[in-house]
């Protein structure tokens, strides 16, 4: 005989996602046999015979295993926490998700188990470790079984976690520098040891620039065009997790030459080898 084509849920009272209809809420299927003999006297058993019940209840396994699925994070994510939550989704379509049985490897260490929500045939898992992660890359594991006791193909997702902003040093200009010259140049270095490469925007006023970094030296150097007066710089290195480091440096643009209003010469006339004094009054803008 062929056995059915669904679980008979053995190992969950007969519950499950899809268990054979002659099968819900038993856990088997029912079997029933009748033998005849050659004068024609029938004896017969079924599943609930005080002596034969419990043989004859059929139980039938699924091979199916269920599909284990990482939501958070992607592969390759940036993660800026150094505890994060990671979630998980095991899915059957048969006997139904182990709630026991749902696991997360984080790198080398232990298996540790999650308790899932389980809506349907999806158990949703979360799990956040209890100890800081260390910057750098890291793989996460997940797992789980039916009732059936068919465990899923392992999932796995590689990611990096990155909690320091990029170093970001500028060589030019000075804080509070004064100049006649409307062209500026701004340079510096950037880097980030976990979340390369890094990005750099410069803004004055309503103007942004966006200078190439270096990728091995993370230098970087863009000329910008000032305003007469006070202009506030804003240098931004981004990293790749999204990390910022901004520092801001305040150039004055000044191009009025100073005006002459008074020069004072004493002792006017003087005597040869004698001291005398120049005052100048000037003012400027």
């Amino acid at each position: 005989m062929t056995a059915p084509s669904k679980s008979s849920g053995s190992n969950n009272s007969g519950q499950g996602v899809d268990i054979g209809t002659n099968a819900q809420g038993l856990g088997y299927y029912p079997v029933s046999v009748a033998v005849t003999d050659d004068a024609g006297n029938v004896t017969s058993a079924n599943s609930s015979d005080a002596t034969w019940g419990n043989t004859l209840r059929l139980e039938v396994l699924e091979t199916d295993a269920p599909v284990a699925a990482i939501t958070y994070p992607t592969a390759g994510a940036r993660i800026i926490t150094a505890q994060p939550t990671f979630t998980f989704t095991i899915t059957d379509t048969g006997s139904g998700i182990d709630p026991t049985s749902c696991y997360i490897k984080i790198d080398t260490e232990s298996a540790q188990a999650v308790t899932p929500t389980i809506v349907g045939g999806v158990a949703s898992c979360s799990y956040t470790p209890a100890a800081a992660l260390a910057e750098g890359s890291h793989t996460i594991e997940v797992y789980g079984s039916d009732y059936d006791g068919n465990e899923a193909v392992h999932a796995t997702a590689s990611f990096y976690i990155d909690i320091t902003a990029p170093v970001l040093n500028i060589s030019a200009p000075a804080d509070n520098l004064k100049t006649n010259q409307a062209q500026l140049t701004v340079s510096g270095t950037t880097n980030d040891a976990t979340s390369s490469p890094v990005t750099v925007v410069i803004t004055v006023g309503a103007t942004e620039y966006t200078p190439t970094v270096d990728s091995s030296t993370g230098a970087f150097s863009q000329v910008v065009s000032l305003s007469e007066g006070s202009n506030v710089i804003t240098i931004t290195a981004t990293d790749s997790a999204g990390l910022t480091t901004t520092v801001t440096r305040t150039v004055v643009l000044d191009t009025a030459a100073p005006t002459i209003v008074s020069i004072t010469i004493t002792d006017n006339p003087t005597t040869t080898g004698t001291s005398y004094l120049i005052q100048v009054e000037v003012t400027d803008t």
